[in-house]
């Protein structure tokens, strides 16, 4: 049999049909989610000045905390758990429904904090206007559900919204940025892209998919919520060692030093978001077919060992052509932190696509808790006596902690299964 027939004997089966099609959209939306930040940022950096992207990423930052209470580890739970029932409409509605007022719950909490900060701390009080138009992107996912179009395994729907949003957002910011005050309309630019998106997918779940919204009781809001704590707890834990790192970096070294980790750890950060991509292609397809476990591990892995290597053995030249020679130091941090890659795919493979898939939440969370407090106590040594270079330790070192560490209690459970 030839190749070219094989392959097509291959995507004549719909579950890799739709592993292929998943992929593809997947792909086109995170190429969107560069070429449209591509085209802005010059012109906002030229019209808003240093001080106003500044201002715009602090109020951005705040957010991402108040963003991940909000999500509570159910882009991973209700996910799986949607794929495995996906062909059982009244369960599926439940579940969405239980998801869907437990994240308005938790964003009303969420919403109370960042009141409470506005009137008590002088920087936020200062910024108050800038922080609520960043907040409103918080309802806007809440109402744009990719968890759920990721769990039906229609990607198609989520890509075209995030692109119209995208497009949306890069001509309003041509249109009505045009002097450095202008710079607190930009996360409201961004929020009302995403909630007219939001507009059209709830429209999708309810006439496509035809699931009604209506108010469970409180009991199984809660439930709902401490349903998904272990991964919401195994998804917040990463930042003590993540970005706390960046955050002491620019305490001892300063903006500099900040620059400089940036500049190694930009081509790691792209690449970490295409082991993303295959995560969430497989994430659904894995919770129903456990047995395509090893296509994915042997996918997965093989594309980040050759990843790492290409940008260890292309790190110079790639850093001397995708920025100026004051990054000439970044060479080493990009040489450090792609070898964090292959762990982040060992989180992947056995964190995310094993342990979480099998409902082994618990142990995952306890064993992140401890890598990150690991990280977090070497991140205060390292930064101090070697700046960038120990940042760029810390992450990759406690990454492989928590990498290997994934892959061993990944590796307890299946030979537990097999004795079972």
């Amino acid at each position: 049999m030839s190749l070219l027939s094989s392959i097509r004997q291959r995507l004549s089966n719909q579950d890799n049909k739709t592993l292929v099609q998943n992929f593809t959209y997947l792909t086109i939306l995170q190429v969107a989610g560069y070429i449209f930040p591509l085209l802005t940022m010059p012109y906002l950096a030229r019209v808003v000045g240093v001080e106003g992207v500044g201002k715009v990423a602090w109020a951005a930052a705040v957010i991402v905390w108040l963003q991940t209470v909000t999500d509570w580890g159910f882009n991973f739970t209700a996910t799986r758990d949607i794929a495995r029932l996906r062909d059982n409409l009244s369960a599926v509605e439940q579940i969405f429904n239980q998801v869907f007022w437990s994240k308005i719950l938790l964003m009303l909490l969420s919403a109370v904090g960042l009141a409470l900060l506005i009137v008590l701390v002088p920087t936020f009080r200062s910024n108050a206007l800038l922080l609520v138009f960043s907040f409103l992107i918080v309802p806007a996912t809440i109402f744009m559900p990719e968890w759920f179009f990721q769990a039906m395994e229609q990607m198609k729907y989520i890509t075209i919204l995030n692109v119209v949003a995208k497009f949306l957002f890069t001509l309003l910011v041509f249109l009505v940025i045009k002097h450095p005050a202008d710079y607190i309309w930009q996360p409201l630019l961004i929020s009302l892209g995403s909630i007219l998106a939001a507009i059209i997918a709830m429209t999708i779940i309810r006439r496509h998919f035809h699931i009604s919204i209506h108010l469970p009781n409180w009991r199984e809001i809660g439930s709902c919520i401490k349903h998904s704590t272990d991964v919401f707890i195994n998804n917040l834990m990463p930042t003590l060692y993540n970005s706390f790192s960046i955050m002491l970096l620019g305490w001892f070294g300063g903006g500099v030093a900040n620059g400089k980790l940036e500049g190694g750890n930009k081509l790691v950060t792209i690449s970490q978001q295409f082991m993303t991509i295959l995560s969430r292609t497989f994430f659904p397809y894995l919770s129903r077919r456990a047995d395509k476990h090893i296509v994915y591990r042997r996918i997965t892995l093989s594309c980040a060992a050759i990843i790492s290597l290409l940008l260890i053995v292309l790190a110079k030249p790639l850093v001397f052509i995708l920025f100026s020679p004051e990054f000439v130091d970044s060479v080493l941090v990009l040489r450090i932190m792609a070898i964090s890659i292959f762990f982040i795919a060992l989180c992947n493979v056995f964190g995310t696509n094993y342990l979480i898939l099998h409902n082994h939440e618990k142990p995952l969370r306890n064993l992140t808790i401890i890598v990150s407090l690991v990280g977090f106590a070497l991140s205060w040594l390292l930064i101090y006596y070697y700046s960038f270079i120990g940042a760029a330790v810390t992450i990759t070192l406690t990454r492989g902690l928590l990498g290997i560490g994934t892959w061993l209690l990944a590796k307890h459970f299946q030979r537990n299964e097999l004795q079972a």
